[in-house]
């Protein structure tokens, strides 16, 4: 019988960045029939380490794999969908209904990690009234009062740089407590609201400097051998 585990309150911001990871190739397994997984076979899928997938899923999952056969999909689904507030579907807003956001807008996976967005804004006249994939667009002034009236507490903003502190101060008016920016600048905010950043360049950044590392590895090489 497997032993029962008590999740934790508070896991690691790493640990936090890799349950969505799991989740999704879980969710797969499930929908393909496939009734237990091993940690082992999660880490060889995701390029893990095992040993660090044990401890996440003990982190967060009630009951504990069995030696051989390992976590009972469905099981492990619902203990990480009921962590992460998967199984609870949390509504937001979208303002700037430009590229990103209509890929945003438009992007129905995002049903599954618990998050539906309900609408989108802009000020331009020629978006206004229009749909997308099903979601209206609306102009910046019915803002207010549809977050109010619907509950929303999370706003997704993907505007030009030089209108997102603007768009963030009109959410935070409205009662938004959550906002996921897509802007490349940071964003004040009260201590009571949270700001997840999105920060492309910065990751492009990192990417690029990890590319030149690896490329300048062989030139070294080759250097101390013709020496």
């Amino acid at each position: 019988m497997s032993r029962q585990n008590t999740p934790s309150l508070v896991v690691m911001k790493s640990t936090l960045s890799r349950l969505p990871l799991y989740y999704g190739y879980i969710d797969r397994l499930q929908a393909a029939g496939v009734e237990a997984v091993s940690s082992a076979m999660l880490a060889q899928h995701l390029n893990l380490n095992p040993v660090l997938v044990r401890k996440d899923l003990a982190q967060v999952s009630s009951v504990a794999g069995h030696p051989r056969t390992g976590f009972e999909v469905n099981q492990l689904l619902d203990d990480i969908g009921n962590y992460m507030g998967y199984n609870k579907m949390d509504e937001a807003i979208l303002v700037g209904v430009g590229s990103m956001g209509r890929i945003l807008l438009t992007n129905s996976k995002f049903e599954k990690f618990g998050l539906n967005i309900v609408v989108g804004f802009d000020k331009d006249p020629y978006l206004c009234g229009i749909q997308l994939g099903g979601k209206h667009i609306l102009p910046m002034e019915k803002m207010e009062s549809l977050v109010q009236r619907m509950g929303i507490r999370i706003g997704i903003i993907t505007v030009p740089d030089d209108q997102a502190q603007e768009v963030c101060d009109q959410m935070v008016r409205c009662g938004i407590k959550a906002i996921w920016n897509f802007a490349f600048v940071p964003l004040k905010v009260p201590e009571d609201v949270l700001v997840k950043n999105e920060n492309l360049p910065s990751s492009l950044a990192v990417l690029a400097h990890k590319l030149a590392m690896k490329s300048a590895v062989p030139s070294k090489i080759n250097e101390i051998t013709e020496n």
